[in-house]
Order: C-alpha cells, then sequence, then structure tokens
C-alpha cells in the first residue's frame, strides 16, 4: 500500500520520529514521509510509533492510499530528498 505519513510531535521527539520513518519511508518535508510498505511493515511502523509519542500531545496521522498512480502531487519550492528507493 501506498502511504503518507505526517507528523506533528513535541520537538525533542521529532529526531527519534524522523529516524523511525526514514526506515520506512523516502523523506518529502521536515515532518512529511511517502512511500510504498506491505501490511507487515505498516503494522511494525504503526507499532513502533505509538511507543515513541505521547499520544496526549503529539499528533501522528497516516494516510493510506492503494497505490501512488491514484494520488496527484506538486510540489512548491524545494524538495527536501530525492524520491529514489530506501535503502
Amino acid at each position: 500500500m501506498f502511504v503518507i505519513v505526517v507528523y506533528d510531535t513535541l520537538a525533542e521527539r521529532n529526531p527519534r520520529i524522523l529516524k523511525l520513518c526514514r526506515r520506512y519511508l523516502h523523506w518529502v518535508q521536515r515532518s512529511v514521509f511517502q512511500g510504498e510498505l506491505s501490511a507487515a511493515q505498516h503494522r511494525s511502523l504503526t507499532h513502533s510509533i505509538k511507543d515513541l509519542i505521547d499520544t496526549s500531545y503529539d499528533s501522528v496521522i497516516i494516510y493510506r492510499i492503494q497505490g501512488p498512480h491514484g494520488v496527484q502531487t506538486q510540489t512548491i519550492g524545494q524538495r527536501l530528498a530525492h524520491e529514489g528507493p530506501v535503502i
């Protein structure tokens, strides 16, 4: 499945969320990631996010989309990273 992850967390938690998301997805903006995940990867990422955040303060939104071709994106300004394969 194609996913977009957007997060708004306390500044001290940002580096941990950034590092976690970069293991699974392409970093496209400061707190935005996108890419293809298997169902197992999606479960693992979701579980790991729940372990890292304070749900009474932080917010992480995961958009699940059936495929990248069903989504049109437009970038205005600088891209922070290319959209190549996640290593």
